[in-house]
């Protein structure tokens, strides 16, 4: 994929422009900021030429209530700005980590099999951050220096032309080495973003996969692999330091060059009566007041730098082509009455290695489809395309005479039911993780799920009923009992099309007979798709589709297929024996 590089037009369309009364608010307030700055040093020219040469006590009196003014100004403007312009620029934060999250959620599930979650959250959460810089107080300082370089620009050249014209080159060059610099910086901070992605992605892997390592005694390797993420991430910094610690030593350099010529220029123009005392004072102070920012801005750009970097990314992944946008998938299907149909459909996760070869079969409304087959052999590939997961590379599947590729993806969905093999439970309480297709279901509705499915047989015994916390992914409870509450959930859905992925492979043999009488109710009138190693549980299928190696090998109910003393005869005589 091209990298997405957000330009500077982009970002004052998208972000500035439309904050911009705000921005103006910011803009207005370091304004007087910035004028009611310059008060001190013209108080201090008249100070040295008219106040202590003259002894003038009432000049005094008013250039101290002139200096007390101007920094009462600036201490209210300064907490006007942070108050409004950092609000704003949290705010700003919010927004797009929302609109990212939102866009991820909707990417097709292909993505996710290929990206790590813990990667994710990091750009989710992280790569926005910088953006704040643009309508913060970073941004507004930006304006602010420039302006007040540019108002002491005009009075250093008004008190000294000669003198001026010998700082600016010194501050050109150093303008020159800033921009070189952060030009090398942006892809840094890129990068960075990139790498501190992958860092937490493996982080998180390590964290939720901790039995599984702390069985296999590895623990080294994962720190290990932790320590070489966190020097790669280290190695990044440090180059980016390096850059930014060229710009503060060029500042430190070229403006002390700058200081010592004033110093003795204007020492020799004092003496020679062409400058007062009062004038070089000013001078130095105006110089300092155009200096400042320039060296601010400096730290100003390294924080707008990172902002375009995270920026980038984020744009990468608002660029990425959603799994349903509205412009294909426009069909909506009210009801659906479950006749679906496969017609020489074939798939691959790469291109060049098909997984599925030109399948087809019809699974008519209300029955049962058991897929069986040796593992990899394209069972679970064919249940993702009836699900919508991911897309046939060719052919076409079908759901009531309608093509599913046209079909919009929220008017399907919401009347299809999934348990899987990894029965997935989110953190919170039973009844939350039973309500999550139907929030608004009533309790009669959630007792009645929870009860087909057997949940209630546990439940009972817990000290807080349905209300009992399962820890993260369910890790409280056993293997059983997670998949008895997934099932419950598929039934409180009230699906039209049913997939079962080993909906029963995590059950004791007395809780899968339990929940083959509750699977019974589920599946009656729905069109189901049932994926089941033991083959003794697909028995009074409507059709059973043997797969292998991505093609039908054979097709028919389970007396059929005994019959014909095939591969089914053969998976099945063998599970048999053992």
């Amino acid at each position: 994929m091209a990298k997405s590089k957000v330009t500077m037009a982009h970002v004052f369309k998208t972000i500035i422009w439309p904050r911009k009364n705000t921005l103006f608010v910011g803009l207005f307030l370091i304004v007087v900021s910035r004028l009611s700055s310059l008060v001190l040093p013209w108080a201090s020219q008249s100070l040295m030429d008219d106040v202590i040469v003259n002894k003038n006590i009432e000049l005094l009196k008013q250039l101290l209530i002139w200096i007390t003014a101007a920094i009462t100004i600036q201490a209210t403007t300064s907490f006007l700005l942070t108050k409004i312009l950092s609000v704003e620029a949290q705010h700003l934060i919010a927004k797009p980590r929302v609109q990212v999250q939102k866009k991820v959620i909707y990417l097709p599930t292909r993505f996710f099999d290929n990206t790590k979650s813990g990667e994710l959250v990091s750009r989710i959460m992280t790569d926005v951050e910088g953006v704040r810089n643009l309508v913060g107080t970073g941004l507004v300082q930006l304006v602010g220096g420039v302006l007040t370089a540019i108002i002491s620009l005009v009075l250093l050249i008004k008190i000294s032309p000669m003198m001026t014209v010998y700082v600016l080159v010194p501050v050109a060059i150093f303008g020159f080495i800033s921009l070189k610099a952060f030009g090398y910086i942006r892809p840094i901070f890129r990068e960075r973003g990139k790498i501190n992605a992958e860092v937490t992605g493996r982080l998180t892997e390590t964290l939720n996969g901790v039995r599984v390592i702390k069985g296999f005694n590895a623990e080294k390797q994962e720190i290990k692999s932790f320590e070489d993420g966190t020097e790669k991430l280290f190695q990044n910094v440090k180059k980016s330091l390096t850059a930014t610690s060229v710009i503060t030593s060029s500042a430190t350099f070229l403006l002390g060059l700058a200081s010592t010529g004033i110093m003795g220029i204007g020492g020799y123009m004092i003496m020679q009566d062409e400058l007062t005392i009062g004038e070089f004072l000013s001078f130095t102070l105006y110089l300092g007041f155009m200096i400042a920012p320039i060296v601010q801005m400096s730290n100003i750009g390294s924080q707008l730098t990172e902002a375009f970097a995270g920026l980038d990314r984020t744009e990468e992944l608002m660029n990425m082509d959603s799994e349903d946008d509205g412009s294909i998938r426009t069909k909506k299907i009210e009801k659906i009455i479950g006749h679906v149909k496969f017609d020489h459909v074939s798939f691959g996760y790469e291109t060049e290695k098909k997984v599925l070869h030109n399948i087809s079969f019809e699974a008519l409304p209300g029955s049962v489809t058991a897929l069986v087959g040796s593992s990899g052999s394209g069972k679970s590939t064919i249940a993702g395309l009836a699900a919508t997961f991911i897309s046939p590379n060719s052919g076409t599947i079908s759901v009531d005479n309608e093509d599913i590729s046209k079909v919009s993806l929220d008017s399907f969905r919401s009347q299809l039911g999934v348990v899987l093999q990894d029965d997935f439970l989110f953190e919170g309480t039973i009844r939350e993780n039973i309500l999550f297709p139907r929030p608004e279901a009533s309790e009669l509705e959630l007792l009645q799920a929870a009860e087909s499915a057997y949940v209630t047989e546990f439940t009972d015994r817990f000290d807080d009923g349905m209300e009992t916390i399962i820890g993260e992914r369910g890790i409280k409870l056993s293997g059983g009992q997670r998949q008895r509450i997934a099932i419950a959930r598929a039934i409180l859905a009230n699906p039209r099309i049913l997939i079962l992925d080993e909906a029963t492979s995590n059950l004791d043999t007395e809780s899968e007979s339990y929940i083959q009488k509750s699977l019974e109710k589920l599946m009656s009138g729905r069109t189901t798709f049932v994926i089941a190693h033991r083959l003794s549980t697909i028995r009074r299928a409507d059709q059973i589709l043997v797969i292998e190696k991505g093609d039908i090998a054979e097709s028919g109910t389970h007396e059929d297929l005994i019959k014909k003393e095939g591969r089914y005869f053969e998976l099945y005589t063998y599970q048999a024996r053992i």
